[in-house]
């Protein structure tokens, strides 16, 4: 995958479209997570989606009940907080607005969780989960992810940086007030919008004055 549209019919160069402020454009798809990659044990897999749900009551799929979700295809970009972005990823999976639907939340829920394997977190508003462009992935360029990139499934949230988009995802969770997740507690800002330029946490305008640490997200 390249890190630049092709050429439009007839040789015209197309001009590349625009990625966010301090990022740059790098060829390929890197490898970036934050400890090993997890084993996949189908026996035991499923995503919950729980919390502060309408019902109160927790929804639980297995991978193969997962299949019979609506799926959707979206292009998009992938910026890792660092400065690299790679261009035109063609997603496949579950809209997140289906999961809404299918599992409503709470009149107060504000937020979600994604939790992953080994107790990653990551906190987003749930007006960025519920966009149109955010999805549950299970294939990447028309075949399934690779284990490291998140196989079975992994959130993708165009508009946020990379550590916003949790490989191996098992759960969501419906948050009635904010929380902090792996990398926010980290110095990571807690909203992460790429094209606002959002990456740490002093940035945030209630922010506690904690520093960014030597950890690096995707």
């Amino acid at each position: 995958m390249g890190s630049d549209h092709p050429g439009a019919p007839g040789g015209t160069p197309r001009t590349p479209h625009p990625v966010p402020p301090g990022q740059h454009r790098v060829h390929g798809w890197p490898v970036s997570h934050y400890g090993p990659v997890p084993r996949f044990r189908p026996e035991r897999w499923n995503l919950r989606v729980h919390g502060a749900t309408a019902t109160g009551r927790e929804q639980v799929w297995t991978l193969g009940e997962l299949g019979a979700l609506p799926h959707v295809t979206v292009t998009a970009d992938l910026h890792c907080a660092t400065g690299p972005t790679s261009t035109d990823h063609e997603w496949y999976g579950i809209p997140a607005g289906a999961v809404l639907d299918l599992v409503p939340p709470a009149p107060d829920v504000t937020h979600v969780m994604a939790w992953a394997e080994y107790g990653y977190a990551a906190n987003l508003r749930l007006r960025d989960f519920a966009t149109p462009r955010t999805l549950l992935a299970t294939h990447h360029n028309g075949e399934s992810l690779t284990a490291e990139h998140g196989f079975p499934l992994r959130l993708v949230v165009p508009h946020l940086y990379g550590y916003k988009s949790a490989k191996w995802l098992r759960a969501v969770e419906y948050l009635t007030e904010d929380r902090r997740g792996f990398w926010e507690e980290r110095g990571y800002h807690t909203i992460g919008d790429a094209w606002q330029e959002q990456r740490y946490s002093y940035q945030e305008q209630e922010a506690d004055g904690a520093a960014p640490t030597a950890h690096r997200p995707h």
